[in-house]
C-alpha cells in the first residue's frame, strides 16, 4: 500500500512539473505581443493596447484562452477584441498560453501616467467604491480571489471602450463568458458618462 502511495505522489509531481508555466519560454513567445502591448507590457495607446503588467498570471490565461476559444472577441462591433482573437490563435496549446502569462506576469507592473486634470475625482472614488470597489479592491489593484482583475494601469482608453462594450452587449455575451455576463449586467450601474469617466480617473490615479 505504502509503495503504490509513493508511486501515485511520483506520477502526479511528475505530470505538475511537465505542466508547470515555463516563464523563459513565454519571453520568446512575447516577442509577438510587444509590437502592439510594448516591450516591458506597458501598453501603446496610439494602437488601442493595454497594458497587460500587473495582472495574475490565472487572468491572463483566462483572456488569452477565451480569446483563442471565440468566447471573447465574438462579436463584429469588437474591432480589437477580433484583432487579439487572431492574436491569440498563433498561441498552438495551452502549454504557450500558460508560458507567455508566466512571462507577462513576472512584469513588474506599470505606474500610471493619466491625466486627470477636469475630473471630479472625489465623485470618481465614491462611485467606484459603491459600483467596482468590491470585487476590484480598494484601490483597484484586484482580486483573484473573485477573478477580478486589476484594473490600475490599463489606461483610460481601453477602460472606457471594455465598459461601454459590456454595457453594450459587446463583451459578456457569450453563453460560456460567465464572468463577462457578471460584467455585463455591473455595467449598469454607472448613471452618467460623466460618472464613468470620473471612475477612471480615479483608478488612473492609483
Amino acid at each position: 500500500m505504502t509503495k503504490m502511495l509513493f508511486i501515485l505522489t511520483l506520477i502526479f509531481c511528475t505530470s505538475a512539473q511537465v505542466k508547470a508555466a515555463d516563464a523563459d519560454a513565454g519571453k520568446a513567445l512575447y516577442a509577438t505581443c510587444a509590437a502592439c502591448h510594448g516591450a516591458s507590457g506597458e501598453g501603446i495607446a496610439a494602437m488601442n493596447s493595454p497594458a497587460l503588467t500587473g495582472q495574475s498570471e490565472a487572468y491572463i490565461v483566462r483572456q488569452l484562452s477565451n480569446f483563442r476559444s471565440g468566447i471573447r472577441g465574438a462579436d463584429a462591433s469588437d474591432v480589437t477584441g477580433m484583432q487579439m482573437r487572431g492574436m491569440a490563435a498563433t498561441l498552438v496549446d495551452d502549454s504557450a498560453i500558460t508560458n507567455v502569462s508566466a512571462y507577462i506576469a513576472s512584469l513588474p507592473a506599470a505606474v500610471s501616467t493619466e491625466d486627470t486634470t477636469g475630473a471630479n475625482l472625489r465623485n470618481g472614488e465614491n462611485q467606484y467604491v459603491a459600483a467596482c470597489g468590491a470585487c476590484h479592491g480598494g484601490v483597484a489593484q484586484g482580486n483573484d480571489s473573485l477573478n477580478a482583475p486589476r484594473l490600475a494601469g490599463l489606461g483610460a482608453v481601453y477602460l472606457k471602450r471594455q465598459y461601454q462594450n459590456f454595457a453594450a452587449g459587446i463583451r459578456g455575451s457569450h453563453p460560456d463568458d460567465r464572468l463577462g455576463q457578471q460584467m455585463k449586467m455591473m455595467a449598469s450601474m454607472l448613471a452618467s458618462e460623466k460618472d464613468l469617466d470620473d471612475v477612471i480617473a480615479f483608478i488612473g490615479s492609483r
